[in-house]
């Protein structure tokens, strides 16, 4: 590349995919005049935290998500004319490893983008200027990374290529200033979660062990954490949002978290982590990225591979069947000897 170009991310999916984009993102930004991210409702706040992202176009695309919008002519006429107005030059469209870009990729096509670069094991036609091929199990940062080198962008000099957010917040008003380990029991993906009975244990079983306790989750959470924490947690339940949960992660200790947005959220602030990883989908892809981390769980449950969203097995064996010897031991690993 001569003259720094104008440069748009796409990123459509949720929180945890668009912080995991964020080493891909800071390689763009370094190579451009002007960097914007293009995500979904559910990743504009952790968008917004991205290091090196000029502006944030949110679009709720009806090819990604949980619960994706009916397919309407006039939203994607409005995402292209955004688009166009953005003029911009070249644009990455990350996806996952299970995705098609395509459909973005035409969008972007119809307003205007001259050079679009995806990963893509389908034909693209003339959809893509640049179709890479992801290397084989290839975490999703990195594959994210490796498609930003491939379109010519590089990381800063001294950037280690980790997940990052801007400096989040002090929120000691919320935690107060004694040590403690963060359980974040709540997944938009039911399946990647303890029960709420066997998150209660573990609370408890932290508790015991000389852990002060503070449980984080959604205003739409606040029931579950409360249930959680119980006597021997501090609820933060619908008292942060993501920022404020970024600074709330960046405090602790320890978090003790599913494979879900704030595992990755507290990567990015650098927070070891203790992840309860449900075998629905491959960990080389979805573990914690770049900090120090213990992944527990079944790897051999019956569900493995399934990408389950409810637990399709009795009893949950995959997480629930993890020990409190097993937690505690694995939370000792970053904060030994109790936290009180």
């Amino acid at each position: 590349m001569t003259a720094r170009p104008r440069t748009l991310v796409v990123r459509l999916d949720s929180a945890g995919d668009v912080l995991l984009a964020g080493p891909a993102v800071r390689a763009a930004a370094h190579g451009s005049a002007r960097t914007a991210l293009l995500s979904g409702p559910l990743g504009e706040q952790a968008a917004r935290l991205l290091p090196g992202v000029d502006e944030v176009l949110v679009h709720d695309a009806p090819w990604v998500g949980l619960r994706p919008p009916p397919v309407r002519q006039e939203d994607t006429a409005a995402l292209v004319e955004t688009v166009a107005a953005g003029r911009f030059d070249r644009a990455l469209v990350l996806a996952s490893y299970h995705q098609s870009p395509l459909p973005a990729a035409l969008l972007l096509k119809l307003a205007g983008v001259p050079w679009v670069a995806a990963d893509s094991e389908h034909y693209p036609g003339a959809l893509l200027d640049r179709r890479h091929r992801r290397a084989p199990d290839r975490h999703e940062a990195e594959a994210a990374l490796d498609l930003a080198r491939a379109a010519g962008f590089r990381l800063p000099p001294g950037d280690d290529g980790a997940l990052r957010t801007l400096p989040p917040p002090d929120t000691t008003h919320l935690t107060g200033s004694a040590p403690y380990v963060v359980v974040h029991p709540g997944a938009a993906v039911p399946a990647r979660a303890w029960s709420p009975e066997r998150a209660a244990r573990a609370v408890a079983a932290l508790n015991a062990a000389g852990h002060r306790v503070v449980v984080t989750g959604a205003p739409a959470e606040k029931e579950l954490t409360a249930d959680v924490a119980g006597s021997y947690g501090l609820d933060l339940g619908g008292r942060t949002g993501f920022r404020e949960l970024a600074g709330v992660l960046a405090g602790a200790r320890a978090v003790v978290v599913g494979n879900t947005g704030p595992s990755h959220l507290a990567a990015a602030v650098g927070t070891p982590v203790v992840c309860l990883f449900a075998p629905v989908v491959p960990a080389g892809r979805w573990a914690p990225f770049g900090v120090p981390h213990v992944l527990l769980g079944r790897a051999d449950a019956p569900c493995a591979g399934t990408r389950a969203r409810t637990c399709p097995v009795p009893g949950h064996p995959c997480l629930d069947s993890v020990t409190d010897e097993e937690l505690l031991a694995a939370v000792a690993e970053f904060a030994p000897g109790g936290s009180a």
